[in-house]
Parts: C-alpha cells; sequence; structure tokens
C-alpha cells in the first residue's frame, strides 16, 4: 500500500505518517518491509501522465510515495499515535495470537490422531476393531491426556502466606 492511502486509512496527513517512518527508520529497514517509489514508477502510477502540473493544490506528488509491505503496514500500525494506528495494532497481535493457537490445537491434533492410528492398526492386527474397541480406545486417550494435563505441586517451601 502506499503511503497516502496508509496515512488515510489511519485518519493522519501523509507528511505525519512519513516523519514517523523517517524517526523509526531501523524499524523500516530491507525491501521486506517498505521502499520508496522512484520518479518513473510514480508517473505509471500517476492518472494524468501528461508534463504538465495540475492546478490544483496536492494533486501533484511532490515528495515520492512510500510503498509498504505487509509487514511494513504491521510496523507502521507499532510506529504511529492515532487512535486508529493503535486499533489496527491491537488486531494484528490479537491475529497472531489466533494463529499461534490454531497451530499449536493442529499439532496436539495431529499427534492424537498419530496415536489413535498406530493403536488401532495394532489392535487391527489382531482383527479386534469394533466401532466399541474404537471408542474404548478415544476414551483411553483422553483420560491420558487429562492425567497428563493435570496440575504438579509447586516446587519450593511453603510459608504460611501461600499454604
Amino acid at each position: 500500500m502506499l503511503d497516502f492511502d496508509l496515512a488515510e486509512r489511519y485518519g493522519i496527513e501523509t507528511r505525519v505518517l512519513k516523519q514517523a517512518v523517517r524517526r523509526n527508520q531501523k524499524r523500516f529497514e530491507g525491501d521486506d518491509f517498505m521502499f520508496e517509489l522512484t520518479k518513473n514508477e510514480v508517473i505509471e502510477l500517476s492518472r494524468s501522465q501528461s508534463v504538465t502540473l495540475n492546478k490544483s493544490r496536492g494533486s501533484n506528488i511532490k515528495y515520492m510515495p512510500f510503498a509498504f509491505t505487509e509487514l511494513g503496514v504491521a510496523m507502521l500500525s507499532s510506529v504511529l499515535n492515532s487512535d486508529t494506528a493503535i486499533e489496527i495494532n491491537r488486531k494484528i497481535m490479537r491475529a497472531f495470537v489466533m494463529l499461534r493457537q490454531y497451530a499449536l490445537n493442529y499439532s496436539e491434533l495431529k499427534y492424537e490422531l498419530d496415536v489413535f492410528m498406530r493403536e488401532t492398526n495394532a489392535r487391527l492386527d489382531k482383527n479386534e476393531v469394533s466401532f466399541e474397541a474404537i471408542f474404548k480406545l478415544l476414551d483411553e486417550l483422553i483420560s491420558q491426556k487429562k492425567e497428563l494435563e493435570k496440575p504438579h505441586n509447586p516446587i519450593g517451601f511453603r510459608t504460611s502466606a501461600n499454604s
């Protein structure tokens, strides 16, 4: 996304956005966060490709715009101090936490299915598989998981305050 589009979305002026980026240049190092467009790229993007200037104020690009990648937009939301930027940053952080939780749940489920398949295959070899056997095996796996998730006694000395 271009800096003037992002500034509009964040409810700030483009110059304020550019100032924030320049003050925090270390956060945006590398092309994977943002880059500045060249004059030729700006000409390609502009609506009017004529050489003459438009008469209305603000319709001509004086400074080359910044183009932000997904990472740059996320970083920008942590640099800006507008209410909108803060809210966007919160949403990004929540999305990362949800993705991490999803990945953890997926790996747990995959592990449990692998264990289930090994147990089922072992019983298949003995020709003991029935729906009853499958449900019994599932109950055993659930009880094993609950046993592993039980809270352990804390390590350390007990005082009268934490008894």
